[in-house]
């Protein structure tokens, strides 16, 4: 049975009312989608031998569970997604988010009380995920768009920059032609990645119409987003996904031989409300020469 996004979400509002108080509404998501993601891939995969992804032994949702009460919860908390993110190669992707921080989480009883209902609140029947695959939903993308929708005052920024809905992604790789994917050897590419949705959205379109399972290559500078979008890729399947960290203008990764490297399939929502586009990017060819520069 599929999660319920109403039950989805009002998860995800409790638990944002146990992290008030210590931090700024915009670093709710840190915790609350790695939280998340843990719990996916442990309803998923857990005891599961060659799973996409592997839950090793301490390392899974359950044992956080068994940590409800426990004074040393948030440590311990930490050295569990440790664990998760070895396994799996997603160290520096899942691991960054601080579970034993007292200046956001409180101290002694604080951390302790607050923590145990956070993961309790991830720990019921409702939110099951063992028979439920992310696939035409994007779980992540879901959860963090209704985030930033209700927090993108507070955290300052728009919830575009993040995360394209899933109405537009799919028009999108309607409009390019994903449909007429033939082979699994042809790529889609997106040099502004954000969350990976309309990544996601174009591969499964071409999969869905012709079988082609398209390789996925992305590139984006937050490193907050860039590890949603590691996650995301896990969560559809798609663990091969090579999504790169880093500036797609000043500092682009995918080259062969000097240039660009080209792709059969390229999707893009630029973030249009990035003000500092330019910065690190050498904006003058070569060679030419500036006479005058006008005033401001």
């Amino acid at each position: 049975m599929a999660i319920k996004k109403s039950e989805l979400y009002s998860s995800l509002w409790k638990s944002c009312d146990e992290l008030r108080g210590g931090m700024d509404a915009s670093q709710y998501k840190d915790y609350v989608l790695v939280l998340l993601f843990v719990k996916y891939v442990s309803d998923k995969y857990a005891g599961q031998k060659d799973a996409i992804v592997e839950v090793p032994k301490g390392g899974g949702f359950s044992d956080m569970v068994a940590l409800k009460g426990d004074k040393e919860i948030g440590d311990k908390i930490n050295k569990i997604i440790g664990k998760l993110a070895e396994a799996n190669g997603l160290k520096g992707v899942i691991d960054q988010t601080d579970f034993n921080d007292p200046a956001k989480l409180g101290t002694g009883r604080e951390m302790v009380e607050r923590l145990s209902k956070l993961v309790a609140i991830f720990d019921k029947p409702e939110l099951n995920f063992s028979g439920n695959r992310a696939e035409g939903d994007d779980l992540l993308g879901d959860a963090y768009e209704y985030l930033m929708r209700h927090f993108a005052t507070e955290s300052g920024k728009s919830k575009g920059q993040f995360y394209t809905p899933a109405e537009v992604s799919r028009i999108m790789a309607k409009v390019i032609g994903i449909r007429g994917a033939k082979t699994s050897t042809q790529t889609i590419y997106d040099p502004t990645c954000g969350s990976g949705s309309l990544l996601l959205k174009g591969h499964d379109e071409g999969k869905n119409a012709t079988g082609a399972d398209l390789t996925i290559y992305g590139q984006e500078s937050d490193l907050a987003t860039w590890s949603l979008a590691r996650m995301n890729m896990f969560l559809h399947d798609c663990p091969s996904a090579d999504i790169w960290k880093g500036n797609t203008l000043s500092s682009p990764h995918f080259t062969e031989k000097g240039s660009l490297k080209t792709f059969d399939f390229v999707v893009a929502n630029p973030p249009f409300s990035d003000k500092a586009w330019s910065t690190g990017v050498n904006t003058v060819r070569a060679g030419a020469k500036i006479d005058h520069v006008a005033p401001r």
